[in-house]
């Protein structure tokens, strides 16, 4: 049988590529909140997930996998997950949301702040296994710290809401395609793929650098110690893939073992991307941390896309727990 994705599948995830290597390059990271937003926008990015009847194609998460690695590997900022993925869950009758000019926000469930909040048209704030739907007039927002200078951090405080379907969410967004839970698995999936795009990108990068950095007469590529720390990015990052394409499809699929595949899709795919971003400081030393070079912006969107939608470590328990106290059968 033949697992790997279609001509379809991998073509589109060239166009976004294209896209965001002509509109979301290093220097647009520095100065744009939202680069290449309207360029997706206009190849139909944001209504791939979409039922047709809103404009939308009508596709699957598995679908869309590759385009979605391509935005981790070129680190673009913005609500692309939330708007992209689980939006069309959420809202599928929500005006403008293919067209790219409505954002959403998501603020999932064990999480303190939302990120690019400040860009969100419309949020939604998911407390005690409920979303509720927030017009982003009613937003009061505060910023906070955090590690990605392309993906800040805000506390949320509203004084109004309604439930998703609600008299809100009837003329937003209509009644959820699917259930909450499942909106946030498709989130995180698709947060997986991009953890998969911004490791292969640092893997890239680094060794690069290897190569063309020398120590002692040799490029630094050469020596037995980076070898082996590469070697062990490259099969985190070929293990990782094929469990975020199998919790695409078990989730678009709607069968049982989604929840479990969907933690360990995440899990492996922030470890792959949190090694890839630990050697790739360790390779490249100290110019590593240096605001001139661009890697930086790879390795804080490794560690904040780790934690988002659930840590590595949040998503090792659930895994653990289905293991040992769910249902012992595999696929599907």
């Amino acid at each position: 049988m033949n697992f790997g994705f279609t001509d379809d599948q991998l073509a589109l995830a060239a166009t976004v590529r294209d896209v965001l290597r002509a509109h979301c390059p290093p220097a647009a990271l520095r100065s744009e909140r939202r680069p290449a937003w309207e360029q997706l926008a206009a190849l139909g990015f944001f209504g791939l997930l979409l039922p047709p009847e809103a404009d939308g194609l009508g596709l699957g998460l598995t679908d869309v996998l590759p385009a979605l690695e391509e935005t981790g590997r070129a680190c673009l900022p913005g609500p692309v997950v939330e708007t992209a993925v689980v939006a069309p869950s959420l809202l599928p009758g929500a005006p403008k949301l293919a067209s790219g000019t409505v954002c959403v926000g998501v603020l999932p469930p064990g999480q303190a702040y939302a990120a690019d909040a400040d860009l969100a048209d419309l949020l939604v704030v998911v407390r005690d296994g409920g979303a509720r739907l927030v017009a982003g007039e009613s937003v009061r927002l505060a910023a906070r710290a955090g590690v990605d200078p392309c993906r800040p951090l805000f506390e949320v405080a509203f004084d109004t809401s309604e439930p998703l379907d609600g008299p809100l969410g009837g003329p937003l967004g209509g009644s959820p395609a699917v259930s909450v839970e499942a909106a946030l698995w498709r989130g995180t999936v698709a947060t997986a793929a991009q953890l998969v795009g911004v490791a292969r990108e640092l893997l890239a990068v680094t060794v690069s650098y290897a190569r063309a950095r020398t120590q002692f007469g040799a490029a630094i590529g050469s020596f037995q110690a980076v070898k082996h720390q590469l070697a062990d990015v490259a099969v985190a990052v070929e293990f990782a893939a094929p469990l975020v394409h199998r919790a695409a499809l078990t989730v678009d699929g709607a069968v049982p073992s989604a929840g479990r595949d969907v933690s360990a899709a995440k899990a492996a795919a922030g470890e792959a991307a949190t090694l890839a971003a630990r050697v790739a400081l360790q390779v490249h030393g100290a110019i590593g941390y240096t605001e001139e070079l661009d890697l930086r912006f790879w390795l804080a969107r490794a560690w904040s896309l780790s934690a988002a939608y659930g840590t590595t470590a949040a998503h090792r328990e659930h895994l653990r727990s289905e293991i040992v106290g769910g249902s012992p059968r595999r696929y599907p």
